[in-house]
């Protein structure tokens, strides 16, 4: 070896290189293991079945806001077959790619009951679970944004199905208090609220299914509520404290240099 002559930065060689940075990475953490079909498939029909649930609902707002009965429900009635058809085979074939469709199954329970359950049609706007899962697959990275959109988000949807699923099944109803869109708007927000005044309430028995899901759904979000303000305040606090932290800290350097000059300059001048 010629005397002064450096060694290469790195003996190891490429590919020695190669599985240290792999190694220094890590694995690829994955929630769930990786089914290309099944995510091709999903990612292909998020977005026209969140359109699909969307015309439904309109559609469906459309007819029982108006009230339409007979020959009126034709196109209507209608749409949302169509509709229908189309979320049983997105159903079917969801199914039929999922991997693991005991678990699969048993999460999508809600899509299993639209599906088997055509004639109950409040219950098609759970479609809506579909666009809210869209939005929240787009929603920021930060966990205290989701939360926020999240739960506004659901806030009206629940708000809006509700009050279309209880007017749809009391305003032809002898006896009943809910007879409007504006009775059925306020009487879902005081209940989503468990506010309750008692003023309009179900008299049906699916009214008071839709009642009784709405109440839980009510506690459920303004639990999300009270906990989302109550890390907003640990993290100004904890903020705070480190901002404090910082100032003494660099009030006591500062204390610490002027002694450290102050200290050299009388040995100097004792010196």
């Amino acid at each position: 070896m010629v005397s002064g002559q450096e060694p290469p930065e790195d003996s190891a060689g490429p590919d020695h290189r190669h599985q240290a940075g792999r190694s220094a990475q890590g694995p690829p953490h994955t929630d769930r293991p990786e089914n290309p079909p099944y995510d091709r498939w999903q990612k292909a029909t998020e977005w026209p079945m969140a359109g699909a649930a969307i015309v439904f609902v309109v559609v469906y707002s459309y007819a029982v806001i108006g009230n339409l009965r007979g020959p009126e429900m034709f196109w209507p009635e209608l749409v949302m077959l169509v509709i229908w058809v189309l979320f049983a085979v997105h159903y079917a074939v969801s199914l039929a790619l999922v991997r693991d469709r005991r678990r699969w199954f048993f999460t999508h329970l809600h899509e299993l009951a639209m599906v088997l359950l055509p004639f109950l049609r409040p219950l098609h706007l759970l479609r809506l679970i579909t666009v809210l899962s869209v939005l929240q697959r787009t929603a920021g990275r930060a966990l205290r944004g989701k939360v926020t959109l999240y739960v506004s988000t659901t806030s009206a949807i629940l708000v809006l199905i509700a009050a279309l699923g209880v007017l749809d099944a009391e305003q032809n109803e002898p006896g009943s208090n809910i007879v409007s869109f504006g009775d059925a708007i306020w009487w879902s927000i005081v209940t989503i609220t468990t506010v309750g005044y008692g003023d309009h309430y179900p008299v049906t028995d699916l009214g008071r299914m839709i009642a009784v899901g709405l109440m839980i759904a009510g506690i459920a979000l303004i639990g999300s509520v009270t906990a989302t303000l109550a890390s907003w305040f640990v993290d100004m606090v904890k903020e705070a404290t480190l901002a404090a932290e910082q100032q003494e800290a660099d009030v006591q350097e500062d204390i610490e240099q002027k002694a450290a000059a102050a200290h050299r300059d009388y040995d100097s001048e004792s010196g």
